[in-house]
């Protein structure tokens, strides 16, 4: 530790720094036997739900219906190429201009249009995600109060835990009994 560094800390910081190094691995272990923690995999509690699925089905139904309006767009838009190169060489050449011109327009327009799409579709799907994990916090919330958890944890951020304290699919059957 350079001395500038620790010219800045007050001697109180130290005292906690150094009484928590000393008596925190008591503190945690004592404390980690008087606690009940549970394990959730978030993203499988949400995705599980009735109201994912419908909501999810929807959106599914309307990203294909915009997928085909995407391929007939880029089936004219290559139409239109093919027509170009074939008669780019018969063509007067102010003509080519002109349409190399408005081919390159449409490209760009069609372009924007993918980027706007997928941006809205990504942008509704994490409202739809937003909504219920909000639901889905509240719902786990009193699932730890009722069973009196210490604590829920995510499982992705947790290396081992027992399958027995994994609380996934009763957050999901709450969820669904509360959002009926």
């Amino acid at each position: 530790m350079s001395l500038k560094l620790f010219k800045k800390f007050k001697i109180t910081h130290l005292l906690l720094i150094l009484g928590f190094l000393v008596y925190g691995p008591f503190a945690v272990s004592s404390y980690a036997a008087d606690s009940r923690i549970g394990f959730l995999n978030i993203q499988k509690a949400v995705s599980s739900t009735k109201e994912w699925k419908k909501n999810f089905d929807k959106f599914k139904a309307d990203f294909t219906k915009e997928k085909q309006r995407i391929k007939l767009r880029e089936k004219k838009l290559k139409k239109m190429l093919d027509n170009l190169n074939k008669t780019s060489l018969v063509t007067k050449p102010e003509l080519k201009k002109k349409q190399e011109n408005q081919f390159r327009k449409e490209k760009i327009d069609f372009e924007r249009y993918v980027q706007d799409q997928n941006a809205e579709f990504g942008k509704q799907e994490k409202e739809m995600t937003q909504k219920i994990l909000v639901k889905m916090m509240k719902i786990i919330k009193k699932i730890g109060e009722e069973k009196k958890y210490t604590m829920i944890l995510e499982q992705k951020v947790v290396l081992y835990h027992d399958k027995g304290n994994d609380l996934t699919s009763i957050a999901t059957r709450a969820y669904d009994r509360a959002n009926k």
